[in-house]
């Protein structure tokens, strides 16, 4: 941070006190006594509880529940937070209560280029956000329209072994998460645009990647602006201001693939038609027979949350996965001994073959349990006053739900801290990630539950399983498995504190 960004900060935060104060002894009159509402650390005057996050929120935040119980209550600057840490209270909030818990708590960085206005992870649930939900169920994500497009997705998965085939020539390591990164952009970009804005070669595509990136973590840095809205207009770490900046580069690339496209399709005989998901939101925006109003914006803005969200959680999940069984040289030849037998070893894995590998799907939902990509969710809002666990929920308050302390629970888990795929094998373990199952909750659940999950979920099965059945892998620099490196980054999304770089083997 320069010098004068320390200033302004250190002016802000004056103001801040001055204001926090007002604001604090106006809400006073109207407040929900403090017996009523979950249990929680002393909030200090002003900062609230801030200084208990730590760098590592989801881990602090599992700490206090640990002292106050699985839903606490904390003061963050102004906002007042609610945290749930359970099963049973998870239920509550995405289920029994999703109609009042139902909309997002935006923050602050979401009004950059009106994206709180458009994007469908922040709009509240209104004709609008259903109109984009319908068209994401019904004609991105069904079934009949990915098994359509799974040729895409393994010409995808071949270039990702091509590619570490020639790390492998070449006796190079692999970053697991880089590469899983640029297939699972190169992947989404096919499947959008029918163009790869994941080549190396291409400047238009590094641009485009360096604007994606920079979203991803601007988004997921602490924010002064969400815990003191009044602090919006100064925006006094830039965020906002920066996120505006990669939000106008990224739509106006989109805007010109989109212009491009509507030139193509003008053209009448000369046009050929994609069948990607650019098309289909085309037609659905110039058939007025359809009665689902979509516009140019709206289909910029759709398509930034499916890119943000389609490649760096898929990419972190990837990274995870590999480490563990890395760690857990036993997983890993349980996988392949099974990927051996049901497809022959050195195969890619193919989607019907997914259905048949029960370990490679334990071995997908243990990495989510261990480590949630979003081990928060994203925030959600009361809209009233709520009971949740015998206390109550205030209205306007931010709700979280702390997944990764779910997935780390003894009280659900047997042996929480180990790495075990075989915990989800059986017919008496029939544990899903499609939101019904609320010990295992990686994407959501309720309306708001991740429209990409059926997407995500496959590419996951064909990048790890055909990484795992094609090479023989160890750690670079001959660390030991049991002293890897497993600390956790925290952001949009929970990454690797130090990036997993392994060494591929041929097969014995």
């Amino acid at each position: 941070m320069d010098f004068f960004s320390s200033i302004l900060l250190c002016l802000g935060f004056a103001w801040i006190c001055s204001q926090a104060l007002q604001y604090s002894l106006l809400r006073r009159s109207k407040a929900i006594p403090r017996e009523l509402l979950p249990p929680g650390p002393k909030p200090f005057p002003l900062v609230g509880n801030l200084f208990e996050l730590g760098e590592n929120p989801h881990v602090s935040l599992t700490k206090l529940s640990q002292r106050f119980g699985p839903i606490i209550c904390l003061h963050l600057g102004q906002v007042t937070t609610v945290v749930v840490s359970s099963v049973t209270l998870a239920k509550d909030i995405l289920r029994n209560h999703d109609h009042i818990f139902c909309n997002r708590t935006v923050p602050d960085g979401a009004h950059a280029c009106n994206h709180n206005e458009y994007g469908l992870a922040w709009l509240p649930v209104s004709p609008r956000w259903r109109n984009l939900r319908r068209i994401c169920n019904s004609h991105l994500f069904a079934a009949k329209v990915l098994d359509a497009n799974k040729a895409s997705r393994r010409a995808k998965v071949q270039q990702l072994i091509d590619d570490v085939d020639e790390s492998m020539r070449a006796g190079e390591a692999v970053d697991i998460g880089r590469a899983a990164f640029a297939s699972a952009l190169s992947l989404m970009s096919r499947t959008i645009f029918s163009i790869d804005l994941a080549d190396p070669s291409s400047e238009a595509a590094r641009k485009f990647r360096d604007n994606v990136c920079g979203i991803m973590t601007n988004v997921g840095k602490p924010n002064l602006a969400d815990c003191f809205p009044m602090l919006s207009k100064l925006d006094p770490q830039g965020i906002r201001r920066r996120l505006a900046s990669y939000f106008q580069k990224t739509v106006e690339y989109f805007d010109y693939l989109i212009n491009q496209r509507l030139d193509s399709r003008r053209n009448g005989h000369e046009y050929i038609t994609r069948n990607d998901m650019l098309d289909t939101l085309l037609n659905i925006s110039e058939d007025p027979e359809r009665n689902e109003d979509l516009d140019m914006t709206q289909v910029q803005h759709l398509i930034v949350d499916l890119f943000v969200a389609g490649t760096d959680t898929t990419s972190g999940t990837m990274e995870w996965a590999m480490a563990e069984l890395l760690r857990n040289p036993e997983v890993m030849l349980k996988a392949r001994a099974e990927l051996d037998e049901v497809i022959g070893k050195g195969k890619l894995v193919e989607e019907s073959d997914i259905a048949r590998l029960p370990y490679l799907q334990a071995i997908i939902k243990e990495t989510f349990r261990l480590h949630p990509t979003v081990p928060l969710l994203l925030p959600r809002r009361a809209e009233s006053d709520v009971e949740v666990g015998g206390y109550t929920v205030p209205k306007g308050a931010r709700v979280l739900v702390n997944v990764w302390a779910i997935g780390r629970d003894p009280g659900t888990w047997d042996n929480p801290e180990c790495f075990k795929p075989e915990r989800f094998l059986g017919p008496e373990n029939e544990i899903d990630v499609m939101g019904k199952s609320f010990e295992l909750i990686p994407f959501g659940g309720g309306r708001r539950i991740c429209p990409g999950l059926p997407l995500a979920m496959r590419m996951l099965h064909l990048m790890l399983g055909s990484l795992i059945n094609c090479f023989d892998w160890n750690l670079e620099n001959g660390v030991a498995p049991k002293t890897m490196n497993m600390e956790e980054k925290f952001g949009i999304t929970l990454k690797m504190a130090q990036p997993l770089k392994a060494v591929p083997n041929r097969l014995n």
